[in-house]
């Protein structure tokens, strides 16, 4: 089996692989805090609950974008499974052309996110990952990641809102039914979700109107595919995502990891 571990700003996304077929995931807090001792029980607990041995885990993948955790995780990974994980970043061979001015600076999750896409869906394609920050990251036919745009998540929209303000109250994000809200919360929640959408799907718009005048890329040709927590919230009114992929970056590091098993 194959353990996968998708570290991000705020969550921690594992998953286990049998062949192609993910068997079990679960999703921790990304903290800071935890020493690899405490990220091996934590690591032992879940596989116990998923009734998955550890002794049935030949090998390890992470991605992360949180520098100050991945020691103690590749810490945690030597000490439960006695071996070293591979860790996805910019110089790791994948099948996609790096168009950037620094590949360096191309975040982990962005090259995991282009390869799972462009793998199942082909190219063209914008995916969009709802996470912390929102990334959209551009992928043509021909195996050429391009770049994209970055944003600020959703998460951090509301923060930024609760913490700034003395008497708006701190809501669960769902869809709206109206963009006139009739209470606080039922205005927060609008103008957040519909204000999001707005974002994100002039940003799509931007984006193909420039693969075509850049490119020679036809928008019909496109194929939007979007990943993260809040992508099925802000998909559902979205007038140009496709495709929703929750298991997206899961299924990047498989496919990564396949191709660089044997290197």
């Amino acid at each position: 089996m194959l353990l996968v571990i998708d570290i991000g700003n705020t969550n921690t996304v594992i998953g286990v692989y049998e062949n192609e077929e993910l068997k079990s995931r679960f999703r921790v807090a990304t903290d800071l805090k935890k020493t690899s001792d405490e990220l091996v029980a934590t690591l032992f607990n879940m596989l116990a609950i998923k009734q998955i041995a550890v002794e049935n885990i030949e090998d390890t993948i992470m991605s992360c974008v949180v520098p100050d955790v991945m020691y103690n995780w590749q810490s945690a990974n030597r000490k439960l499974f006695d071996r070293e994980a591979i860790v996805v970043d910019s110089d790791t061979p994948t099948f996609l052309t790096i168009d950037y001015e620094n590949p360096r600076e191309v975040g982990a999750d962005r090259i995991v996110d282009a390869v799972a896409a462009y793998s199942k869906y082909g190219g063209p394609a914008i995916v969009v990952d709802m996470g912390t920050a929102i990334t959209f990251d551009v992928v043509t036919e021909d195996k050429k990641y391009l770049g994209g745009s970055i944003a600020p998540g959703i998460r951090i929209a509301q923060d930024g809102l609760f913490g700034a303000t003395a008497k708006l109250p701190k809501i669960e994000l769902m869809v709206p039914t109206s963009a006139i809200g009739k209470n606080t919360s039922e205005a927060i929640n609008a103008g957040i979700v519909y204000g999001y959408i707005g974002m994100i799907d002039s940003l799509i718009e931007i984006l193909e109107r420039e693969m075509k005048e850049k490119y020679g890329i036809d928008e019909s040709d496109i194929t939007v595919v979007a990943t993260g927590g809040f992508s099925e919230l802000i998909s559902q009114s979205s007038k140009f995502i496709e495709i929703i992929e929750p298991d997206l970056m899961l299924e990047g590091l498989r496919i990564i990891y396949e191709r660089n098993k044997n290197l």
